[in-house]
């Protein structure tokens, strides 16, 4: 008996698979859509860098025996010192009279408050060659420094012309405009922690004192770091201001360096530019490291250091040459 028209067919009946024509399967590889613009741009990028690279190494204007010279020799070195040892100082002194600023701007206490925001806006206000200035010549207003009752006898005085040294007006002068800066950077910080951090830590009964050293500023420095960082980077090109206060440091040296050897003011130059390049880049890499650190426990997985990332490119291109050699 004939099956009617549309009937289903029963799997007894249904082809199988070797009713069906076998076909060869051949690895199709998926190919990566094509970008022309990005090569365009790639290659115009590396023209104008191989230009100016060609141009730094050719042009006989920047004199590069004269640098190779000029680059270690002790008179640089000494200078070099000196910008470290202004930098390390103020930022010291800068990030600790910021802490303290901040911690006034958030204060309950009004005073407080009011006078943190008034040096903030004062510091930032006034370009720092004029506070450096004003420091060199406070001896002018004020001949001597006294300690003792306010507004009464002072028990201690000092000659303010025989305390104060080119050394001390600059980290002072530093450290007073780095301060203003760092205060913002910590009192964002500060804010950036969940409030529900605060009240947790109120709710234990920990003493305000422990609950900012041990929970929030701890979870702040993932805020501060970065930003911090980019001011202390600032204040490292900023020391070749202390010049104009008779104070020899890196940039001191060269321009006194340039002033005797007009001959050699542009390799002298170039030397300064280096060493600040050398000292900018090696504050980046802390900076890497201390925000790595600080990022344990926010993240899932921390971020991978530079050597790290070398390996995993050189695994990646060697596992891609050999699947191009094997297609």
């Amino acid at each position: 008996m004939s099956e009617p028209p549309g009937a289903a067919v029963s799997l007894a009946e249904a082809p199988t698979s070797t009713d069906i024509p076998s076909r060869k399967l051949t690895a199709q590889r998926v190919q990566p859509l094509r970008r022309p613009g990005r090569w365009i741009v790639t290659a115009v990028v590396l023209v104008l860098v191989a230009q100016i690279l060609h141009g730094l190494v050719t042009n006989p204007f920047y004199q590069w025996d004269r640098f190779r010279y000029w680059f270690l020799r002790p008179t640089v070195l000494d200078g070099l010192l000196v910008t470290l040892e202004v930098a390390a100082l103020s930022a010291v002194l800068g990030l600790l009279g910021g802490i303290l600023l901040a911690l006034g701007r958030l204060s309950g206490s009004p005073v407080l408050r009011a006078v943190s925001w008034t040096y903030t806006w004062l510091f930032r206000s006034i370009p720092l060659i004029v506070v450096l200035i004003f420091l060199y010549n406070f001896s002018a207003l004020y001949r001597t420094l006294s300690l003792g009752v306010p507004f009464g006898p002072a028990f201690i005085s000092f000659d303010e012309s025989k305390l104060a040294t080119d050394m001390t007006i600059a980290v002072i002068g530093l450290s007073l405009n780095e301060a203003a800066y760092a205060a913002e950077v910590v009192r964002g910080g500060v804010l950036s922690v969940d409030q529900g951090q605060h009240e947790a830590a109120a709710a234990l009964g920990l003493p305000r004192g422990y609950q900012f050293r041990r929970i929030v500023f701890p979870q702040a420095l993932r805020s501060i770091t970065p930003n911090y960082v980019n001011q202390l980077i600032g204040l490292i090109k900023s020391t070749s201001l202390v010049f104009y206060v008779s104070l020899l440091d890196l940039f001191g040296s060269v321009q006194s360096m340039g002033n005797t050897y007009p001959g050699d003011i542009v390799p002298l130059l170039m030397v300064a530019t280096v060493w600040y390049l050398i000292l900018t880049s090696a504050v980046s890499v802390v900076q890497f490291y201390v925000e790595r650190y600080y990022a344990r426990g926010a993240t899932r997985s921390l971020p991978p250091t530079p050597l790290q990332q070398a390996r995993t490119a050189l695994t990646e291109l060697r596992a891609r040459l050999r699947r191009e050699a094997a297609v």
